[in-house]
């Protein structure tokens, strides 16, 4: 029976990784930056699943004191930790670099970067001690090199990250902890629709291109979740859109019509 710590797992990719893992049986802790909604979605959990399944702790990623204080109460309470997933991470509106603010852009990054980094450093320290465990960082656009106007910075903290998982990989060869990549794709969560100005022909024009390749939560983390268990090798990438997928996708969209934005857009 695994633990599993992920990060940002209130709502969005993170509580449905949740879901499946606590599907598969393993001990999941939860968490979050506001400790009620942190409670709430272990409450429901535990009523499903279990109480001795499920528990979670409020945490700002950008400080490291907090990111210990989850691993030091996850191996209070589940005895160790085995796997690790830095999901938490946030976007900006689409727009150019100079119109951003200060406090934005000194958020984001410490935020999708410097938090994963800060939490990488607590869980390797953790887990080479326990001498075992595995951490997964996120990939998002921009991890392979792929650019677009008004995405400069989230761009730029996700190929940090592609870089800082191959350095990574290289310093943990020859001991019992992994790092390995987590690519969920284009899926649909109010952060992903929260970019842009639904109201905009820039929308409409996008959520053609989402609606061929995007996915909902409840369809990938699922497959995510079966990647990550049976894993066991550093340098692994769980990938969900491929590049043949998304020919395939393409090749098919004039037969499959989807419209996975509809609840979004009315809630």
């Amino acid at each position: 029976m695994k633990t599993v710590i992920i990060t940002g797992s209130t709502r969005g990719i993170g509580k449905g990784l949740a879901v499946n893992f606590l599907k598969q049986g393993c001990r999941v802790v939860i968490t979050g930056r506001n400790q009620t909604q942190v409670d709430e979605v272990v409450s429901g959990f535990a009523l499903q699943f279990g109480a001795d399944k499920v528990t979670g702790l409020a945490c700002d990623v950008k400080d490291q004191a907090q990111l210990q204080a989850v691993w030091d109460h996850a191996v209070a309470t589940f005895s160790s930790v085995d796997i690790w997933i830095n999901n938490a991470g946030m976007s900006l509106p689409r727009k150019p670099l100079e119109q951003q603010s200060t406090d934005d852009i000194n958020n984001i990054i410490a935020t999708n970067l410097g938090g994963v980094v800060l939490a990488t450093s607590v869980a390797l320290k953790g887990m080479k001690a326990q001498n075992h465990g595995q951490i997964w960082n996120m990939e998002g656009f921009g991890s392979n090199d792929a650019t677009q106007p008004g995405m400069a910075i989230y761009g730029a903290t996700k190929r940090a990250v592609t870089y800082l998982n191959k350095s990574l990989q290289k310093e943990v060869k020859g001991t019992a902890v992994q790092v390995n990549t987590l690519s969920p794709g284009i899926v649909v969560t109010d952060l992903l629709v929260g970019d842009y100005d639904t109201s905009s022909a820039e929308w409409q024009k996008v959520k053609k291109i989402f609606n061929i390749l995007g996915d909902k939560v409840e369809t990938v983390t699922p497959w995510l979740v079966n990647g990550i268990l049976s894993t066991n090798k550093s340098g692994t990438k769980v990938a969900w859109l491929t590049g043949g997928k998304a020919f395939m996708r393409f090749m098919t969209a004039g037969f499959n019509k989807r419209d996975l934005f509809s609840e979004l857009e009315l809630g």
